[in-house]
Parts: structure tokens; sequence; C-alpha cells
């Protein structure tokens, strides 16, 4: 057993995730082991990982049923935890890690010592600029700046789910990232959550690519309407995610969303009051929003 386990959620992207454990095979000066956790996909995933993947360090495991990114990552990591490694290495699917990812954050423990929460790599997206869906936040109002890409690691309070080292000690102390968010925010509190009580780092030579299919942020505005619903769990997840930083938290909160109804009203290609109804409709809910942190259970695990 490798002292690595990297969480890779996927949900019929059978093509993306194929070059995601190729990436993750072909890895450098580091090893890790591989659960691909699938939340019922019928794209021909399960076939796929275990005809062109049957390796030893790479384990297929059914959901049972579309847990959302934020599911699938809680019950990876629980696994994995659970199992007895060391760290959990957290991906989505379309995450293409470059050779040496792995070894560039197991080496700058050197640096950070043993007390540390994460370490998150840089994303790029696939024509080598810096991917800005995967900036990492300095607080809660503020992204790393371009003159930190140079340094050996950056304090950060936040990082993405797309390539996010952490070790398993800090996540029996703080929980699980919470399935109940479904999808969106989820690595934003979990990290909050983790930086809340360790020191966190962004380490500029463990490098991703990000493979989306356009390099953007998720805008609601310019979104086609069969996504539209979706966009709830981003307000109502942020309610939860970020009141708990106080004052500061809720300006964020009413400063984001003012600004994104003002964005529907100029710039949507249509469905405007759906779209606005959606900011407060989600807002709302996430005031009496109180998922339970999820702790990894007292479960044995056959790999």
């Amino acid at each position: 057993m490798n002292p690595v386990a990297a969480i890779v959620v996927t949900y019929n992207r059978k093509d993306l995730l194929r070059r995601n454990l190729s990436c993750l095979l072909a890895q450098e000066g580091a090893a890790c082991d591989i659960f691909v956790m699938d939340n019922a996909s019928t794209d021909g995933t399960e076939q796929m990982v275990r005809e062109d993947f049957d390796l030893p360090s790479v384990k297929y495991v059914n959901t049972g049923a579309n847990l959302g990114g934020a599911g699938g990552f809680e019950v990876g990591v629980e696994h994995a935890v659970a199992l007895g490694y060391e760290y959990v290495w957290i991906m989505d699917d379309d995450t293409l890690p470059y050779p040496t990812a792995l070894a560039e954050l197991l080496k700058a423990r050197e640096i950070v010592g043993d007390d540390w929460g994460f370490l998150s790599s840089v994303a790029y997206w696939t024509d080598g600029s810096i991917c800005r869906m995967n900036i990492q936040k300095k607080n809660i109002f503020k992204h790393v700046g371009k003159r930190v890409y140079g340094r050996d690691v950056e304090p950060i309070i936040m990082g993405s789910f797309v390539s996010l080292l952490v070790p398993s000690k800090v996540v029996l102390d703080v929980g699980l990232p919470i399935g109940e968010y479904f999808v969106w925010t989820d690595d934003y509190e979990f990290t909050g959550r983790i930086s809340s009580r360790y020191p966190c780092y962004m380490v500029p030579s463990s490098k991703v690519v990000h493979a989306m299919k356009t390099h953007t942020r998720v805008n609601l505005a310019t979104d086609s309407a069969e996504r539209i619903n979706r966009y709830h769990y981003i307000y109502r997840n942020d309610v939860h995610c970020y009141r708990r930083y106080g004052l500061a938290g809720w300006l964020y909160l009413l400063g984001k969303d003012a600004y994104t109804a003002a964005n529907v009203v100029m710039n949507s290609n249509g469905n405007r009051l759906w779209k606005i109804r959606t900011v407060f409709d989600g807002f709302r809910d996430g005031l009496s929003f109180a998922p339970k942190i999820p702790r990894v259970n007292d479960f044995k695990t056959e790999e």
C-alpha cells in the first residue's frame, strides 16, 4: 500500500477519467494508490476502468447514486482514511497532473514541517494559462497574486479540489468534506475549515492541468437554461460556508450576490427573473442550511 491515496470523483466522463488515470500512473518520484469514486455512471466507466486499468493500485468504487462531487469526495476520503492511508490526494476527473505533481507536494513537507493542514497545486488551463476557476485564496476577499508563483510555498486559506493533498490525521481532526453540498463550494468549505486550525499552503512547483471545456468561472448570467437550477447549490452553500466568518463573511456574501444579480440584469442571455430568483432562493435556503460535518466512521473496509 502506498502512503498516498488519490481520490478521483467521476460521473459519465470516462474519456476524461482515462486521461486522469494515465497521468496518475505516470507520476515520477512518488506513487499513489487510486480510488475511482464513480457516481453511478451509465457511459461504461466501470468497464473502462476494469479493462484498461486492471492494476492492484487502481480501485473502483461505485457510490450507487449520483452523489454530486461533494458526496463522492466525502465517501472517497472516508474510504482512504479508514483504510489507513497517510495522505489523501483529492481531485476531479478532469484533473491532469504533471508527472512530478505529487512528488513536488511531498517535497514541500521539507519546507512547511509536520504541522500543516493541506497543500494545494497550481492548476493551469489547457492553453497554459493559470486556470481562473482554481486560483487559491489568501483571505475570503482576495486570491493569490501573480508574484507568488515563483515562491516555494505560499500561505493560503482556501483551495480547490483540483489537486489537494491532506494528511489523514487532519481529516480525523476536522472531519470530511460535506456531501450534502452536492456540488460547488464544498472545496472552499473543507479547506477553510482546515485552515482555521492549521497553516496551509499553495505549492507552485506542483502543477496540474484542469481540462475544463471553457476557461471561465461559473456565470449564471450567461449559462444555459438547463443548468439554472444547478446554481441553487452555489448560493445556498456559499451562505453556509461564509457565514462562519462573521461580519466579513456576510459582507462577502452580500457583495457577491448583489454583483451576480446586477450581472444577470445587464448581461443575461435570457431567463432573467428565473436566474435572479435562483440567487435569492439559494441565499434564503442557506440561512437555515445546517448540514452536520461528517466524520470517518469506525468501519473496516477490505482493499
